[in-house]
C-alpha cells in the first residue's frame, strides 16, 4: 500500500479512507476542461486490492460506530459541518469549474449549503430512533426500533457532486453507517478535494473510490456492501436498482426527468420569464429538475415567449471561471446529444427563438448557446427525452386543462412547476401533477426537511427529510414481557376450543 498523503494532489490519481488520501496504481487517465479542453488533473479506476482493503476500513468503522450513542454520533456530525464551515473550499470550487464547467458562484455555492444537511441529520436522528405501539397484550412491551444497514455505497452525478453525496452521506451517517463513495468521473478531483472535511469523523467510516461502471457494479455486487443511493440517468438507474434487487438490498434510486413548466393566462408574465431562464439554463440544463417542457397557454403565450427570449439574451456564455451564467456542457457527447435533439426539433417544424448554435466566440470546448424553440409538437424527440443541457421546448396550449394534461403525458415525473397568480390554478396543479415534487412561482428550490424524489421513471425512494433518514436504516420489532407466565393461546389447545367444544374456537 502506497503511503498516505496530507493533502489532495490532483496531479496524482488517488483516492481516499479516512483520513488519509493514497495514490491509486491503476492506469492513469486525464481529467479534461470541457471549456479549454486542458487537462486539469489525473485519475484511475480503483483497483481490487484498494477496494478490498477500504471495505476492511469500512466495516471495522461501522461496527464501533453504530455502538455510538446517538448523542455521541450528532456530536461528530456536527464536527463535520464545523469543519466543512471552517474550511476554505476555493479550491475545490475552481476543481468543480474546471472539470465540469460549472460557473464558479454556483460551486462555491453548492459546496455552502453541505454543512446543514448533517447538522440536520445529527439532531434528526438523535431525536427519533423507533416507535413505541399500544400493546397487543396486557403486560407486554412492544416497540419498534431502528438500526443501520452497514456500508452504504453512494454512487454520485457530475452536476452536483458534492452537495448531492452530503444529502445521503449525511443521512446513512446519522443512521449509523459507513459510507462509501462511488463519484462521477467528470468530477472525481473536486469530490476526493472535499473529502478533507470528513478527517472530523472517526477512522474509515468515509472513503471515495475513484471509478468507472466496472466499480460501481463491483461494489454494488458486492456482499460488503448493504445499500445504495444512485444520482444519474434512467438508464443507469434501471440498471443500478436491478442490480441491488437480485441481491436484495435497499437502493433510493434518483434518476432524472424531462420537468415541465406551466405558464398561465394569470402568470405574472416578467417574474414568469426571468424564472423560466433560470429553472431551464441553471448549470447548462445540467440539471435534473430542469424545465425542459413548458407549456404556454395560448393567449399569453407570444408574449411569454419574447419577455423570455429578451431575458435569455441576457446571459453570458464562457468559462466558468470567468464571468458566465452558461458554461460549457460537460463533455463533447453530453453536447452531442443536445444537437441531435434541437435539429430532431428542427427537422420537424420547430421553430428557433434564440440560440440553437454553437456560440461562434467559444468554438474550443463543449459551449452551446442557451436555446428556445418555439412550435414543438407531440413526436418530437426532445418531448420524449432527457435533454440535460440549455434547451427549453415552448409548447402552445388552449388552456390550463390542456398544459396539465401535456404535462403530465410523460415517463417522467420528477419535478414540475408553475407560473399563476390565481389560487385555485396553484392548487389544482400541486394536486394533480404528476410529480414528485411541484414548484409554484418559484422553481427548482430543495429543503433538507422535505423529501426530494420522483415518480414514474424518475426513481424509487426519497433523498431529504425523514424519508431520507429511513432509505438508510431498517426496523426492527421488539416485544418484551417482563414477567414470563404461560398464556392462555399457547400450545396445546383445551378440548373444547375445537369444533364442536362449547368454548374458544381456532379461526
Amino acid at each position: 500500500m502506497t503511503a498516505p498523503m496530507e493533502r489532495f494532489d490532483p496531479a496524482v490519481p488517488g483516492h481516499f479512507v479516512n483520513p488519509s488520501y493514497r495514490a491509486s496504481g491503476g492506469p492513469a487517465q486525464a481529467v479534461i476542461d470541457p471549456a479549454t479542453l486542458a487537462e486539469v488533473g489525473r485519475i484511475a479506476e480503483t483497483s481490487v486490492a484498494e477496494t478490498e482493503a477500504a471495505l476492511d476500513g469500512l466495516q471495522a468503522a461501522q461496527r464501533a460506530w453504530a455502538r455510538r450513542d446517538a448523542k455521541s454520533r450528532a456530536t461528530l456530525l456536527h464536527r463535520a459541518a464545523d469543519a466543512i464551515e471552517r474550511s476554505d473550499h476555493r479550491r475545490c470550487a475552481e476543481l468543480m469549474s474546471r472539470e465540469m464547467g460549472k460557473p464558479y458562484p454556483e460551486a462555491i455555492g453548492e459546496i455552502a449549503h453541505c454543512a446543514g444537511v448533517f447538522r440536520y441529520y445529527a439532531e434528526m436522528a438523535r431525536d427519533e430512533a423507533g416507535k413505541v405501539a399500544g400493546t397487543t397484550q396486557a403486560g407486554s412491551f412492544q416497540y419498534a426500533r431502528y438500526e443501520p444497514y452497514g456500508v452504504s455505497l453512494h454512487i454520485m452525478p457530475f452536476n452536483f457532486p458534492v452537495l448531492l453525496m452530503c444529502w445521503t452521506v449525511a443521512a446513512s451517517l446519522a443512521a449509523g453507517n459507513a459510507c462509501l463513495v462511488k463519484p462521477a468521473p467528470a468530477t472525481t478531483l473536486s469530490t476526493l478535494e472535499f473529502m478533507a472535511c470528513f478527517r472530523a469523523l472517526p477512522e474509515g467510516l468515509v472513503a471515495c473510490l475513484p471509478g468507472g461502471a466496472d466499480l460501481a457494479r463491483a461494489l454494488i455486487e458486492s456482499d460488503r456492501t448493504h445499500a445504495v443511493a444512485f444520482t444519474g440517468s434512467v438508464a443507469a438507474g434501471k440498471a443500478v436498482a436491478a442490480a441491488a434487487a437480485a441481491r436484495l438490498k435497499p437502493a433510493v434510486i434518483e434518476a432524472g426527468g424531462s420537468d415541465p413548466m406551466i405558464v398561465t393566462a394569470h402568470a405574472p408574465l416578467e417574474i414568469a420569464a426571468a424564472g423560466a431562464v433560470t429553472a431551464a439554463f441553471h448549470l447548462s440544463g445540467q440539471v435534473c429538475t430542469s424545465a425542459e417542457r413548458l407549456y404556454v397557454v395560448e393567449s399569453v403565450h407570444d408574449a411569454f415567449v419574447a419577455a423570455f427570449a429578451a431575458e435569455t439574451r441576457r446571459l453570458r456564455v464562457g468559462n466558468g471561471l470567468e464571468r458566465s451564467e452558461i458554461g460549457p456542457l460537460v463533455s463533447e457527447a453530453a453536447r452531442a446529444k443536445v444537437i441531435r435533439l434541437v435539429e430532431d426539433a428542427r427537422d420537424k417544424g420547430a421553430a428557433v427563438v434564440t440560440g440553437g448554435r454553437i456560440p461562434p466566440a467559444h468554438n474550443v470546448g463543449w459551449f452551446y448557446e442557451p436555446t428556445i424553440l418555439t412550435g414543438v409538437e407531440p413526436g418530437m424527440a426532445i418531448l420524449e427525452e432527457e435533454c440535460f443541457g440549455p434547451v427549453a421546448a415552448v409548447c402552445r396550449v388552449p388552456d390550463f386543462e390542456a398544459a396539465l394534461a401535456a404535462a403530465n403525458a410523460s415517463r417522467f415525473g420528477l419535478g414540475a412547476s408553475i407560473f399563476t397568480t390565481d389560487l385555485a390554478e396553484a392548487h389544482e396543479a400541486a394536486e394533480r401533477l404528476e410529480a414528485g415534487m411541484v414548484w409554484v412561482n418559484n422553481p427548482l428550490i430543495d429543503n433538507d426537511a422535505l423529501p426530494f424524489g420522483g415518480w414514474k421513471a424518475s426513481g424509487l425512494g426519497r433523498e431529504l427529510g425523514r424519508q431520507g433518514l429511513d432509505a438508510f436504516r431498517r426496523s426492527k420489532m421488539v416485544v418484551i414481557d417482563h414477567r414470563p407466565v404461560r398464556q392462555d393461546w399457547w400450545y396445546p389447545y383445551p378440548d373444547d376450543w375445537f369444533f364442536g367444544g362449547g368454548g374458544r374456537k381456532i379461526g
